[in-house]
């Protein structure tokens, strides 16, 4: 069951009578369809079912399983009305909008497959009523949504909670640790029961929260604010001391609709309360019981919104939000405006919500949802002009009805309303926030020959943000960054460069980056160190040259851009470059042919700003083939002894040591 409270009720009822029937004229029917008319749902609910023990007409019975269904869909009880719904349709009730309501009941309670279902029979029986293809659309998306959920974090706030309704809260304190919210909790005033939805007239309650986050027992607001009548959703001022609330009035038997008050704070006293003058002025003849409520302020106090269904210019049907200027004292100026289609919808806009940038959040069952209401946020546009309206998504909201959100000054974090499960009861209060997202850096350092670990390695890593750290790896070649006392090493929007390196072995440098990222990361990394001994010879990418020639192609150039970055990342190494032939032609002519090519090498890396002290260029010729001749010749394919002598024809590299000073360069004198 949900409370979007009386102002939502009392539309209902006006709603509802228009489809409603002419029944059987028992008196226990006629007693249930003055209750219905009044929007005393709750009572009708037993009315109706009397009337069917005692009603002999099978087109009766149907329309009375009916009322029942429209009186649980009124309170918002979707497994009830969905029950009633699916009894009417056994009980052929005439109408196919039972298909439609039951699709929408199943969509309430999360079963978006079976609303489906639901509603394609309703397109069976109407083909021509886009309502059907619009709930379909809208149950697939709504399953995205639920499956793909935003990075909101969502629970139940226990200590405001009860099994009752409580709903709507709002920061009462300048620092927002104190809040006020509406329950129908026993403690409330008065003894009556609201015929409407069966529970107790709702107050206003409040709560501290302490340094620890734990919120006080709540405490009723005083006689002079709380009365025999429902009051909720409160807005305060910036300053915290002028409270605008809404109070709906109750009569036995009538239906009034609901107004603002206005009450000054001062110190913990409030002013005796006093009615915004709102609505406008009404038609003697006019039977629609206009509702104002649901208040919310401007960041500049200067504006008040509000909703009601009340017509006029814009007004766009149902509950709209309309919004009027404030003088400094805070009563209204000149008339209420409506904020028009970029906002409203035929349907209902309640329970909005002004953000310091501006803006706009509010309930609607209007657009495209995921049940019952939903949050929704449009962006401010204008001077109080709002549009380009969003859902919220999931898990702010879900299958149920979920509605008066505030948000906890310019933090991402605050409240809002829901009848999820998961609560205490009918309504409750649940806390939302953003959580940080939590990004780790960890992985291993192995020796690129033997594959082994490389334990005491150490790994470097420097941030965007002027950050720097490191850390030596494990017995197991392993490590981690992860928590810093109270933050994290690796951090948001950050880009970070790594350094792996070991004594004897060519360093290893990569990035990683969190700019961009909506989820937590943990980077895992694997780093391969060469090793780079005098006894280690380290392969490069081939060398090309033209048939007997010295001279570098455009391609041995590419190749030699691995040596380049090796020999920039590793500023301190000096390395014997050996170069490499065949065993055709001769020995002096390949000797010869070798050393050219080594020194070519060479050439090439000092036109790109490597130290010529640093290379140490050597020719072998022949002398040391990796594939002897007498190997080759057992080859059987001429393919195969010609990939064998390019095997032979090589350039290689061997670290002969990690001691390399760069030259100082000469200071500029000072002018």
């Amino acid at each position: 069951m949900r409370l979007i409270h009386t102002l939502k009720l009392a539309a209902m009822c006006c709603a509802m009578l228009a489809t409603s029937v002419v029944m059987g004229q028992n008196r226990e029917a006629k007693e249930a369809e003055e209750a219905f008319k009044r929007g005393f749902y709750f009572n009708a609910i037993e009315l109706y079912k009397k009337a069917y023990t005692v009603e002999k007409k099978a087109s009766a019975k149907a329309e009375l399983i009916f009322k029942v269904g429209e009186c649980y869909r009124a309170l918002g009880d979707a497994a009830q009305a969905e029950v009633w719904y699916d009894k009417a349709n056994k009980a052929q009730y005439s109408d196919p909008v039972t298909y439609l309501y039951l699709g929408d009941m199943l969509k309430e309670q999360g079963k978006y497959a079976e609303a489906i279902a639901a509603y394609n029979r309703f397109k069976e029986k109407k083909p021509g009523d886009a309502r059907a293809d619009q709930s379909i659309a809208a149950c697939q998306q709504a399953q995205k949504w639920k499956d793909d959920p935003t990075r909101y974090a969502v629970d139940p706030e226990v200590m405001l909670n009860t099994a009752n309704y409580d709903f709507s809260p709002a920061f009462a304190d300048k620092n927002n640790n104190d809040l006020v919210f509406t329950s129908t909790r026993p403690a409330a005033t008065g003894t009556e029961t609201d015929g409407i939805i069966g529970e107790a007239f709702s107050d206003l309650f409040t709560s501290r929260r302490d340094k620890l986050g734990k919120w006080s027992e709540p405490v009723k607001l005083p006689p002079s604010i709380n009365t025999a009548s429902n009051e909720g959703s409160v807005v305060l001022n910036s300053k915290r001391n002028l409270m605008y609330f809404t109070r709906c009035p109750v009569e036995k038997k009538k239906v009034h609709g609901c107004d603002i008050w206005m009450t000054k704070k001062v110190g913990s006293e409030f002013s005796e309360p006093v009615m915004i003058a709102l609505k406008p002025e009404q038609d003697k003849n006019d039977t629609n019981v206009i509702t104002v409520g649901h208040p919310a302020l401007t960041p500049d106090d200067g504006s008040l919104i509000f909703s009601s269904n009340m017509k006029g210019a814009g007004a766009q049907g149902g509950k709209d939000l309309w919004i009027v200027k404030l003088d400094k004292d805070g009563k209204p100026v000149g008339k209420p405006t409506n904020l028009g289609a970029e906002v409203n919808t035929r349907k209902d806009e309640m329970f909005p919500h002004v953000r310091f940038n501006g803006d706009l959040y509010f309930s609607s069952d209007g657009y495209p949802g995921m049940g019952g209401f939903d949050i929704f946020k449009a962006a401010k546009t204008g001077d109080n002009a709002w549009g380009q309206v969003e859902n919220m998504k999931s898990p702010l909201n879900s299958a149920g009805d979920d509605f008066g959100i505030v948000y906890d000054a310019e933090e991402d974090r605050g409240y809002f309303t829901t009848n999820r499960p998961g609560g205490k009861g009918q309504d409750d209060i649940w806390r939302f926030y953003m959580p940080a997202l939590v990004f780790a850096l960890q992985g291993n350092v192995y020796d690129k020959v033997t594959g082994l670990p490389i334990p005491g390695a150490t790994v470097e890593v420097v941030g965007t943000d002027g950050s720097s750290f490191s850390a030596l790896t494990d017995d197991n070649g392993g490590f981690k960054f992860a928590e810093k006392g109270t933050e994290r090493y690796i951090k948001e929007n950050t880009s970070y460069t790594i350094r792996a390196s070991a004594p004897e072995y060519l360093v290893v440098n990569d990035q990683i980056t969190t700019v961009g990222l909506k989820e937590s990361t943990t980077f895992v990394k694997e780093y391969f160190l060469q090793p780079a001994r005098k006894d280690v010879v380290i392969r490069m990418p081939e060398v090309q040259y033209e048939l007997a020639k010295f001279t570098l192609t455009q391609q041995g150039k590419d190749s030699l851009e691995f040596l380049y970055t090796v020999m920039t990342e590793n500023p301190t190494i000096i390395i014997e470059l050996a170069a490499h032939t065949d065993t055709r032609d001769t020995d002096a002519r390949n000797q010869i042919l070798s050393e050219n090519r080594a020194k070519s090498c060479v050439n090439y890396l000092v036109t790109k700003g490597i130290d010529p002290a640093r290379m140490k260029p050597v020719g072998y010729g022949e002398s040391r083939p990796r594939i002897s001749d007498a190997e080759i010749a057992k080859m059987k394919t001429k393919e195969e002894q010609e990939a064998a002598h390019q095997q032979n024809r090589r350039t290689e590299f061997r670290v002969l040591s990690f001691d390399y000073v760069p030259p100082q360069q000469p200071q500029t004198p000072n002018n």
